[in-house]
């Protein structure tokens, strides 16, 4: 089959040079429309190294069409009767279009509704994509600023560092946390999903939570809020924006128009100077003042930009991504590697994706059948009780565990005898140090078997010191005329020893951690 590559109207390519040569392997034949590659960087000649065949708009005739996004009417128009479209279609938000491909007999596969599963993150174009977007919208934040983001000692002066707040942590609300965090802003996160936190924190931010109960995802994508927690989050929104520097909203909903996080009125509070970057500006915007593809100026000094192509601001790159998730796609999708496209609607990435299917994939056939929208996939982890009782029944097991690592009572009263005995044997000058040791052994016994293991470690590490101090009294009594003190001296050295050198070396492998090995 015949793969079509067409030039968009943005910077980005559907397919790079790399990409071209790995869907050759798969055995399709790959056309590219002359210039498709020029924005990017990637000019005709690397594409005909890489196998593929320079044409013009003959290339929307091809079996297979990959664009970024839907193409236009006229250019649907020629595609012809059984082909397949694959692309960002946003079917959620077009019912015209798919009932246009269908009656068209034109099989459709929407790279936007990858199912948020593991398997099926090598294709998740909308992450691919958003990641670069994350990392672009700090960029952009930080232009538009004018002002360090990383706080300053000089001798003119404090310069204290910039205050980002991200709010949505998905794909590229963790990337501008990263890339703000490194260029050394203070950066605060909040996303209506709880298990986001740990990821925030893990990226340096701090997590602002909303004060209300929430729900976990159920297929990865953020849910719409309920009254409740709307009201709680606008209240949060505005307060933290209003002493931010910058502001990076993130917020989508599939198939929906973007919800409005930030009010006129919210703008008015923040600060002469502040940022607001709009990522959700394609989709009607985050803020209510946003203006889709400008940068605004509001009469209190706060910029918002609106750019609907943060990602086309990284044209290589987000291009290479884009085509590498087209290309893991038709590996799944050929399984013999032989360039026949295969349909397996048993398969939940395949079904969650194809939009429109034509009957027979040839011109006879009179439409194709409309597959949207496809069954939900769950991918949360169990619910909350169930939850509760997994943890639970952990917390159940470990106390039974630690609980048969401890000694039996019978043991301890075993013991507690033989060193009875033991005082009572002894000479009346030596039962007091006798009466101490069994003391400090019971001490000792309670105080480590009360240590959590993890801090085992460094516990054998401190404990080189007392080691040692048993070690020099033994060297002194090892010389002893009594058979039982020199054998009980010579048994304290082997033992402190091995402790000393095993601290030593412990500690020692602990530090070479800290230092990156070397």
């Amino acid at each position: 089959m015949l793969i079509g590559i067409p030039k968009e109207p943005l910077a980005l390519v559907s397919a790079t040079p790399d990409t071209v040569s790995k869907l050759i392997k798969l055995g399709y034949d790959v056309s590219v429309e002359s210039g498709a590659g020029d924005n990017a960087n990637f000019p005709d000649s690397q594409y005909e190294e890489a196998g593929a065949k320079i044409v013009g708009d003959d290339v929307w005739t091809a079996d297979i069409i990959t664009t970024l996004d839907t193409p236009t009417a006229a250019q649907r128009t020629a595609m012809q009767p059984g082909a397949t479209i694959i692309s960002r279609l946003a079917p959620g938000r077009n019912e015209e279009l798919i009932e246009e491909l269908a009656s068209r007999n034109i099989t459709s596969v929407a790279m936007d509704t990858v199912p948020r599963i593991s398997r099926a993150q090598s294709m998740d174009v909308l992450s691919s994509q958003a990641n670069i977007a994350g990392y672009r919208a700090v960029v952009e934040a930080a232009n538009t600023f004018g002002r360090l983001f990383t706080g300053q000692v000089t001798a003119a002066g404090k310069v204290p560092p910039a205050v980002v707040y991200v709010i949505g942590a998905g794909v590229a609300g963790l990337a501008a946390i990263g890339t703000a965090n490194s260029m050394g802003a203070i950066v605060k996160a909040t996303d209506l999903r709880p298990e986001t936190a740990e990821q925030v924190e893990s990226m340096g931010a701090e997590f602002v939570e909303i004060p209300v109960a929430t729900e976990k995802s159920e297929d990865g994508y953020a849910k719409e809020m309920t009254q409740d927690q709307a009201q709680a989050a606008a209240k949060l929104y505005a307060a933290e924006s209003a002493k931010a520097d910058i502001v990076i909203t993130t917020a989508n909903i599939p198939g929906r128009k973007s919800p409005v996080l930030l009010t006129a009125a919210d703008v008015a509070a923040m600060k002469p100077g502040s940022i607001i970057v709009d990522m959700a500006a394609a989709n009607g915007g985050n803020c209510e003042l946003t203006v889709p593809g400008e940068i605004t100026t509001t009469d209190n000094g706060v910029s918002i930009i609106g750019y609907t192509d943060l990602a086309g601001r990284l044209p290589a790159q987000a291009s290479q991504l884009y085509g590498q998730n087209i290309v893991n796609l038709l590996k799944l999708m050929t399984p013999e590697k032989d360039g026949q496209i295969a349909f397996d609607l048993e398969d939940v990435i395949v079904r969650g994706i194809t939009v429109t299917k034509s009957q027979n994939d040839t011109a006879g056939a009179a439409q194709a059948d409309i597959l949207w929208p496809p069954p939900p996939v769950k991918v949360s982890a169990a619910p909350a009780s169930n939850q509760n009782n997994n943890a639970n029944a952990t917390a159940a097991t470990s106390e039974t565990e630690e609980e048969e690592k401890k000694p039996s009572g019978a043991w301890k009263w075993i013991a507690g005898a033989l060193g009875l005995a033991l005082i009572l044997a002894s000479p009346m000058q030596v039962a007091t140090e006798y009466m101490l040791l069994m003391l400090a052994i019971v001490v000792g016994f309670y105080v480590i078997t009360s240590v959590t293991h993890k801090l085992h470690t460094p516990l054998m590490a401190e404990t080189n010191a007392i080691s040692g101090i048993i070690l020099v009294g033994a060297i002194l009594q090892v010389g002893s005329s009594n058979i039982a003190v020199a054998a009980l001296a010579f048994l304290a050295i082997v033992v402190a020893s091995i402790n000393i050198f095993g601290g030593f070396f412990v500690t020692r492998r602990m530090l070479t951690m800290f230092d990156g090995g070397n």
